[in-house]
């Protein structure tokens, strides 16, 4: 069996504490589990959500939850993945046994493995070097330079992938687009609105690509995030005051997670469409809206949790549509940094400024 070994980490403190590097001590995998070597880690605004107090999460776990890693060790039980594979990690890995897998909804699934963050006591694996336990954020902790994490939960992707666009997909890309695909269904010919222009907007808007829809309207306040979709393949843009010329489209995706633009979405899609929300607002805030005018207009408003994904399906099919020039994903990646440059990268996603900063690690 493999031995412990000596790892770093950024440990969730609590709202407003700064993000420092922690020395961590990890155990080996367990039965169906793998020891990973984190090769790429995204920063998504749901670690910002967390960092900010905007969604409650227990404190003692090292963050991170978008990345792709290299196995390292395999224990028990393990098939289909090698010492070497580069894999990307799925923030939910499917119990495939509770009543969402039984309906082939696994992005919903009740029981997902490493779940609560691996604090309970039989989940824990890693430690700081006294010996106290340490959590991992969605069962992943993809700020650390090693975890041990489910094996279900480490998807293998074509080696030639990039890591810093790998670990992409375990987040914002599979969220953008397989809310696109999987959740509202685009199709080929259709007019599609996305509202915000973040790594999962812009995902959304190149998945409106490959799937043929058009025309393909965005509208953000940055108008360097607007020329980014011009170049992914929107077909108009609109800053936020001009945003009545996005009325009427079949389909509307609110990816920022705001109250209002919640509510713009309601207003901007023709009756009949379909209003899909992909963005996280802060827990407890409800928007609101004419309901007598949805129901007579037959609107549809559908949540989008993960895109709707299943991972061992889409993350290697979109690795392969990536390699394959269909998805231009390298627009995505702003800059690429250390675990040591999370805090400024946070404050630059307060500011809106760029699409994703990418912890690449040596």
């Amino acid at each position: 069996m493999t031995e412990q070994i000596p790892t770093h980490g950024v440990i969730f403190e609590g709202p407003g504490r700064r993000a420092l590097v922690t020395e961590l001590i990890l155990d080996p995998p367990r039965r169906n589990e793998v020891r990973v070597r984190m090769a790429a880690a995204g920063i998504c605004h749901s670690d910002l959500h967390v960092v900010d107090g905007d969604w409650e999460r227990p404190t003692g776990v090292v963050l991170g939850h978008e990345g792709a890693a290299h196995v390292e060790a395999i224990g028990e039980g393990v098939e289909g993945l090698q010492v070497g594979d580069l894999v990307v990690l799925a923030w939910t890995a499917p119990c495939r046994s509770c009543p969402a897998c039984r309906r082939d909804e696994p992005w919903l699934c009740s029981q997902p493995h490493g779940s609560g963050h691996r604090l309970r006591e039989e989940d824990v694996r890693l430690r700081r070097p006294n010996g106290e336990p340490v959590g991992v954020y969605s069962g992943i902790g993809t700020f650390g330079t090693h975890q041990v994490v489910a094996a279900s939960a480490a998807i293998k992707v074509d080696p030639r992938m990039p890591p810093e666009i790998a670990a992409l997909i375990g987040c914002a890309v599979t969220t953008g687009i397989g809310a696109i695909r999987n959740t509202a269904g685009v199709k080929a010919g259709e007019s599609v609105v996305v509202i915000g222009l973040g790594g999962v907007g812009l995902s959304a808007v190149m998945g409106a690509v490959a799937a043929g829809a058009h025309p393909i309207t965005v509208v953000d306040t940055s108008p360097a995030k607007l020329e980014l979709a011009i170049r992914a393949g929107a077909h108009q843009a609109l800053l936020a005051d001009e945003v009545d010329q996005a009325r009427g489209a079949d389909h509307v995706l609110e990816c920022i997670g705001l109250v209002s633009t919640v509510e713009l979405a309601v207003d901007l899609v023709r009756p009949g469409g379909t209003i899909t929300l992909v963005g996280m607002t802060p827990q407890g805030q409800r928007a609101s809206f004419d309901v007598y005018r949805l129901v007579e207009e037959g609107k549809q408003i559908r949540g989008s949790n993960y895109g709707s994904a299943v991972p061992a399906r889409d993350f290697p099919m979109i690795a392969t549509e990536y390699l394959a020039g269909k998805l231009p994903l390298d627009l995505l990646v702003t800059e690429r940094i250390g675990l040591e440059g999370l805090d400024a990268a946070f404050d630059a996603m307060r500011r809106r400024d760029g699409v994703r900063r990418v912890v690449e690690f040596r």
